[in-house]
């Protein structure tokens, strides 16, 4: 590497017999830092939003666990523990951690399930299979309000859903007003507005398991259900891992859906923890207790990235 400065003959002195001067030298930068300065600045836009929207808010939510803020009364002051004091006392926590629960096993299982199940049947060559991807996919770039709004209304009990059911002799519920129904109404919600996001995903993956693979397999009889279970499932378990660590996340952000359809009821039943964070803050103006709601949601999120990503060296298969 040529060095990062270059020398600049120095003048003559005037006098003669006089000692020369010493050269000069310019500082020129070498490729290797323009690389590093060129990186730096590539990179200084998203350090700099995760510094402002991201490492920021957390420290101020940390900050105001401690704390208890009125908007309201105009105050601010120091309670130390006491919000953690309360966290652990509160009699409606475990109802909301239940239902959390709930609510992201059952999203997590049949969104994994129907995504596969769907990926499997498009990955054909036929004719039409386009069209049936296009319409499997579209609720993913649908508003979210929009079709939660729709859904509203296809579930109430004069609505769309229990229109039909009339039409072959069955009273349907008011899916919305009561507790098992109403949980599963959501799950189903949300399973179909984002179900199209994993199929992509595994039929991306399905498109890349060698055909050469298959053919080996078949060739020492391995039947369907083996080819899939032997064969296929271990060559996208990296997918798989994918797909379900943002479906576990994304389960645990759920609020829309929760505000729109069921405000939280009846009674908490369908009372997650995000819904029940932002009531305690912006609902009763609780923002030292919502703050620390906020940091367990956080940490449960954490935990259960970090166990899935350690899981990963035992059941997910690299070709490397």
């Amino acid at each position: 590497m040529a060095d990062a400065t270059t020398v600049t003959p120095g003048r003559a002195h005037a006098r003669p017999g006089a000692a020369p001067t010493p050269p000069r030298r310019r500082f020129v930068p070498s490729y290797a830092r323009r690389d590093q300065l060129t990186g730096y600045l590539f990179v200084a836009p998203q350090v700099l939003g995760i510094t402002l929207f991201v490492l920021l808010p957390l420290g101020l939510i940390v900050w105001y666990s401690f704390h208890e803020w009125n908007v309201l009364a105009g105050t601010f002051r120091w309670v130390g523990l006491e919000n953690f004091e309360k966290l652990v006392t509160d009699p409606k926590l475990a109802p909301v951690m239940q239902a959390t629960a709930v609510f992201s096993i059952g999203l997590v299982v049949f969104n994994l399930a129907l995504a596969l199940l769907l990926a499997v049947l498009l990955n054909r060559k036929v004719r039409g299979m386009t069209f049936f991807r296009t319409v499997f996919f579209s609720p993913v770039v649908v508003s979210l309000v929009a079709w939660t709004i729709v859904w509203s209304f296809l579930l109430q009990d004069n609505g769309g859903i229990n229109g039909i059911l009339q039409l072959v002799g069955i009273d349907g519920p008011n899916w919305l007003r009561e507790g098992p129904t109403a949980m599963a109404s959501v799950i189903v919600v949300q399973v179909f507005k984002n179900v199209g996001l994993n199929m992509v995903l595994f039929l991306a993956a399905l498109q890349g398991v060698p055909q050469e693979v298959q053919e080996a397999a078949r060739m020492d009889g391995a039947s369907d259900r083996q080819l899939f279970w032997r064969i296929t499932v271990p060559l996208i378990s990296p997918t798989i891992l994918l797909t379900s660590i943002i479906t576990i996340v994304g389960s645990l952000q759920v609020f829309a859906q929760i505000a729109v359809l069921t405000q939280g009821g009846p009674g908490i039943s369908t009372t997650v923890l995000v819904y029940y964070l932002v009531q305690q803050a912006f609902d009763f103006h609780h923002f030292g207790y919502g703050s620390t709601l906020a940091i367990l949601l956080f940490g449960i999120v954490l935990v259960l990235t970090i166990a899935q990503w350690q899981l990963r060296k035992r059941w997910v298969f690299y070709e490397n």
